[in-house]
């Protein structure tokens, strides 16, 4: 009765869209899931992005999940994702992308997922990495360790998202590290996860950290990807 009640008074609505969900639809109304703009980039194996890193960071495999579009569905999905706190969008993702990623045979070798990290102050602000329940997922599908240790951020910065390649590859450079020692296990691959990829900057750096590991190898999976 009291679910009925509260069902009729806050109805749930859909994330992209904010229409209504009925009845069988969680998170995203079946209109907005048939309407997103999937890549498709686990068909092929030097895609889009994979290309975007030639020369600038040797990748074992790169993807994203969908397009990111101005005023479009994803914008809306992961603005709510990453500032109204809906970390469920995240986790769906996640669930739609693991059995494509299964098929690919290079990630059969990743050992760690490893989201973007947000530096101290940022998550402190946020509340929470809006990479996490995506990466988890990931994670999880691909019997890898999760880890969110290894690569930390160490320099604070404000929102990348307005400035080109060059100003963002200044600024951003410098603002990772990785934390090893001699004990620590080489040899590893990881899968490097983050929201949206537009120039890859803050990949390449996180990218440039990680590769610092001896004998390590690099993959890259975001859930959007922006033209430019």
């Amino acid at each position: 009765m009291l679910k009925s009640l509260a069902a009729l008074l806050f109805p749930k609505t859909c994330a992209g869209c904010a229409s209504t969900l009925s009845g069988g639809e969680s998170i995203i109304c079946t209109t907005c899931s048939h309407q997103m703009p999937y890549t498709q980039h686990h068909e092929i194996a030097e895609n889009e992005i994979f290309k975007r890193f030639y020369g600038r960071l040797p990748l074992q495999y790169a993807s994203a999940l969908v397009y990111f579009n101005k005023r479009g569905i994803v914008q809306q999905l992961i603005h709510s994702l990453k500032y109204k706190g809906q970390q469920d969008i995240g986790t769906l993702m996640g669930q739609w992308y693991v059995p494509y990623l299964q098929q690919v045979t290079v990630l059969q070798t990743v050992t760690d997922v490893v989201p973007v990290p947000l530096h101290p102050k940022k998550l402190r602000e946020r509340g929470y990495n809006q990479v996490d329940a995506f990466a988890k997922t990931i994670a999880q599908g691909l019997n890898a360790n999760y880890n969110t240790t290894t690569l930390v951020r160490t320099t604070y910065t404000k929102t990348q998202t307005k400035k080109n390649l060059a100003n963002r590859a200044s600024i951003i450079g410098s603002a990772f590290d990785v934390a090893y020692n001699e004990t620590t296990p080489t040899s590893k691959h990881f899968l490097l996860i983050d929201d949206v990829m537009t120039t890859g900057a803050t990949l390449e750096a996180c990218g440039k950290a990680i590769l610092k590991i001896p004998n390590s190898t690099l993959s890259i999976v975001t859930i959007a990807y922006t033209h430019i």
